[in-house]
């Protein structure tokens, strides 16, 4: 299976000189964990998620009305083409240690994926279960 199979289409994004109150509405509004950040010509620069709003934004004392999401989002980005294979996009989500990844194609945002669209797919539950366990396993490691 093909993350073109599973991945959501459209993408909720956000520009990197929005506020993160903006960004938490926004996340607030469509229930969802992560966004990514594009500029003006469309391209992804990062990631904001609801993770980064709290520890780089609030738990750092910052103003979410003042404070842009280029200050507080991921910058390294790991994205995958929508005809990666479904099993092999679980296990980069477990090396990497992410939830979620941007879907490019020709250099444009096409689609996200995250751990729970692999893993409500009986044919990648199991490989989206055993990155989760990579990716909390890693977790409790550093506690």
């Amino acid at each position: 299976m093909k993350l073109r199979d599973v991945m959501t289409n459209p993408v909720i994004r956000i520009h990197p000189e929005e506020s993160v109150s903006v960004a938490a509405r926004t996340l607030t509004r469509y229930n969802i964990g992560a966004m990514p950040v594009c500029g003006n010509d469309g391209r992804v620069c990062g990631l904001i998620t609801d993770r980064d709003i709290v520890t780089r934004c609030l738990a750092a004392g910052r103003s979410p009305g003042t404070t842009t999401v280029r200050e507080v989002m991921t910058s390294h980005v790991v994205a995958v083409s929508p005809d990666m294979d479904t099993a092999l996009a679980a296990g980069l989500m477990g090396r990497e240690q992410v939830r979620r990844l941007p879907v490019m194609e020709n250099g444009k945002l096409c689609g996200m994926v995250s751990i729970g669209d692999l893993a409500v797919k009986e044919e990648t539950s199991l490989e989206a279960g055993d990155a989760l366990t990579e990716i909390s396993g890693h977790l409790s490691s550093t506690n």
